[in-house]
């Protein structure tokens, strides 16, 4: 079963929740119509202040975080449904310059992608287990937009329930097929140092290889004709892309803002000789 990556993007639009902010998130209804295989939540914690009056000696604290999910109940008043609760060591150097923290929130996410709504609301709660800091998750009033929450979902791709016709060949690592075939690649942002991609850290982005022999150029009638023809110049047929898709990605900017967007001609899809 294929898996895709989408990333969420938070929503400007925002109001508060028992003295919580809500994070709103928006899904698009092309996303919508897959089965969610896992979700997580990043957000960035870090210390605003400590209580007045408090002294803190150790290096170790144990924060705790509560995700809720915002909705209606059946007089329309809002109401809060827990759907996270963990606990997490964090030293005094996190707490100071701030740690991404990933929450697991499939169940949540899953339950909305079966019953949408206009959007995903939830409120973060962080706090020390002596509540004895001030901690904090960065909202769009921040002075750094690069810290803003997202959730980062992994989906089971539907499309198989519909029936195409694909002229292209897949194969795998191990098969000895020679002639034009897709086969799978794993590509890893971080192995090449790419840092300033926040999600995915990792994709499959498929590759093309083999041979174009003369009864396979038949399924191609231009390429056909242009290996018959051998016009000037013409390297003959070879094996490439004849379908590529996006990938949806959230990464920094050069101002270190957060951007979420829609590459495209990131992952192959199909391949032939052309």
């Amino acid at each position: 079963m294929k898996k895709i990556k989408c990333l969420s993007k938070y929503m400007r639009r925002h109001n508060n929740f028992k003295g919580l902010k809500m994070i709103n998130f928006r899904f698009t209804n092309k996303v919508l119509q897959n089965e969610v295989a896992e979700a997580f939540l990043n957000i960035h914690i870090q210390e605003l202040e400590a209580r007045h009056n408090v002294t803190l000696t150790e290096d170790q604290f144990n924060v705790n975080t509560q995700v809720n999910r915002v909705t209606r109940n059946s007089q329309g008043n809002k109401a809060s449904v827990l759907y996270s609760e963990r606990s997490i060591k964090m030293s005094r150097k996190d707490l100071k310059v701030g740690r991404w923290v990933k929450i697991n929130v499939t169940t949540m996410v899953a339950e909305f992608f079966r019953l949408p709504r206009e959007n995903l609301a939830i409120v973060v709660r962080v706090q020390d287990s002596k509540n004895r800091l001030s901690l904090g998750v960065p909202h769009l009033n921040s002075e750094s937009n690069a810290l803003m929450p997202y959730i980062e979902v992994s989906l089971r791709d539907n499309s198989h329930k519909r029936t195409r016709r694909m002229i292209g060949m897949d194969c795998t690592e191990n098969s000895k097929e020679a002639r034009c075939c897709r086969y799978p690649l794993s590509v890893n942002f971080e192995e090449f140092g790419w840092d300033w991609i926040i999600a995915p850290k990792q994709y499959d982005a498929n590759y093309c290889s083999g041979e174009c022999p003369y009864s396979f150029l038949q399924k191609y009638p231009h390429t056909h004709l242009v290996h018959l023809a051998a016009p000037q110049g013409s390297g003959g047929p070879c094996c490439a892309p004849r379908k590529m898709s996006s990938i949806s990605m959230l990464y920094f900017d050069h101002d270190l803002n957060i951007i979420y967007g829609t590459i495209p001609g990131m992952v192959v899809e199909s391949c032939g000789c052309s």
